[in-house]
């Protein structure tokens, strides 16, 4: 994308987007293969549910809310659908975007990076198949799946397609890594993180509030990850 014009969002001249978009095809593979086996290893997702429950009590009735790699749908799409609002999820992996055409009959979903969301992007605003503008968006566990350069990049592009004062609920693991691969469920991907005070500096200078927080300490069942401390933010886009 590096030689395209700057629209605001940081990514003209982000000489390293290439290189990560091709990188990100193997995480996609990743996750096509682990297909069901995630909500079997991930059971009891009770941070995530009550942070999602954040997101569907806060915004109004009938909101149009993204879900930033959905995965199977599970539970973040079919709670926030159960709760009255239209879902719109996206993920990079066709495998798990049929799961969740599955679970969430009533959201619907788009094989969508989401680096696509950005200004000009294919499916962000002014895009030829622009889906914005939502007034929630999810985004849990799904920016720690790119590197860590990236990531403000992305949270831009979030802020792009959210209207003024509209909602994000954001779920990190707390670690200072990048792009670090580890073993997940018989294959490899790579993570990244922050500590808590940097990801709360990174989420501000997106142009995000931070309208509260949670952690939790989440330990995987029958996988090779080791426990993990999460990281809930609710926030709110800035104008």
């Amino acid at each position: 994308m590096s030689g395209e014009d700057d629209n605001g969002d940081g990514y003209a001249g982000y000489e390293d987007f290439d290189r990560l978009a091709l990188d990100r095809s193997g995480q996609a593979e990743a996750f096509d293969a682990i297909g069901d086996r995630y909500d079997d290893a991930f059971p009891h997702k009770e941070g995530q549910v009550a942070a999602g429950r954040w997101l569907a009590e806060t915004l109004p009735p009938g909101s149009r809310v993204l879900d930033v790699g959905c995965g199977t749908g599970l539970p973040t799409a079919r709670q926030l659908t159960d709760a009255g609002h239209r879902v719109t999820g996206i993920d990079i992996s066709p495998g798990m975007l049929k799961l969740a055409r599955d679970n969430v009959p009533g959201a619907e979903f788009h094989q969508v990076d989401i680096v696509d969301l950005r200004v000009g992007g294919r499916y962000g605003p002014g895009g030829s198949r622009e889906i914005g503008p939502f007034d929630g968006i999810a985004a849990y566990f799904s920016l720690l799946l790119l590197p860590r350069p990236e990531i403000p990049y992305a949270l831009r592009a979030l802020h792009a397609v959210l209207r003024p004062g509209g909602l994000l609920g954001l779920g990190m693991v707390e670690a200072d890594v990048d792009d670090f691969a580890i073993p997940f469920l018989g294959n490899s991907v790579r993570v990244s993180g922050y500590l808590r005070d940097e990801l709360r500096q990174v989420v501000t200078d997106a142009g995000f509030e931070i309208a509260g927080e949670d952690s939790h300490a989440y330990a995987p069942a029958s996988t090779d990850v080791p426990p993990e401390i999460q990281l809930y933010l609710n926030c709110r886009r800035r104008a």
